[in-house]
């Protein structure tokens, strides 16, 4: 389980009495797992999270994951959610930290591929150091992804790139023709106006 102190900060940005987000209480997954969600705040982006020590390290990516190994997504850290976020779908209230639309747009497991000579880095180190590579399994995107910090301190960023394998599709835009939730079908907009599955 995670503790307490790696979810202070999403702890301290939610009135969990006004948003429907969850607190976070689960269990450490069997297999490490991903969720990429579609976030309609003040702007549209792609949160991007990955299991990490009992929470999910997450990112901002506001273009979304791209399949071309030649196009490098900005990815901005955010703080640490909980692992039961990664089933939340839902609207957040105006007035709370995060508020609009928030749909599950692909989930799996991922598979660290981070090392030196032979030697596996952990994912949690590999991220204290500023680069983790990694094969997701998910239901929209599939094969393997880098993220690297290029920019420390206060405006600390990342890029999201895909890597050269048989899982590259340069022609291929999910983010563009696959927008649906891969938990409800819904869309962004049918989510934000309270339609159910």
């Amino acid at each position: 389980m995670a503790g307490p102190d790696m979810l202070d900060e999403y702890h301290e940005k939610r009135d969990f009495s006004r948003t429907p987000e969850p607190p976070g209480e689960r269990e450490v997954s069997s297999r490490p797992i991903f969720v990429i969600q579609k976030h309609a705040a003040t702007t549209l982006h792609y949160d991007f999270r990955l299991e990490v020590d009992g929470v999910l390290k997450s990112w901002a990516v506001p273009k979304g994951p791209s399949m071309s190994p030649k196009e490098k997504r900005l990815a901005v850290p955010t703080e640490d959610h909980p692992l039961e976020y990664a089933d939340f779908e839902g609207v957040i209230p105006e007035g709370s930290y995060g508020a609009g639309t928030v749909l599950v747009w692909d989930r799996g497991t991922y598979q660290n591929l981070t090392g030196r000579k032979g030697e596996r880095i952990e994912v949690a180190e590999a991220v204290r150091r500023g680069h983790v590579s990694f094969l997701l399994d998910g239901e929209k995107i599939r094969g393997g992804y880098a993220l690297t910090r290029f920019r420390t301190g206060k405006g600390e960023a990342w890029l999201l790139v895909k890597m050269d394998d048989a899982e590259a599709d340069p022609g291929r835009n999910p983010v563009a023709t696959e927008p649906r939730s891969v938990v409800s079908g819904r869309t962004i907009e049918e989510i934000g106006a309270g339609r159910k599955e």
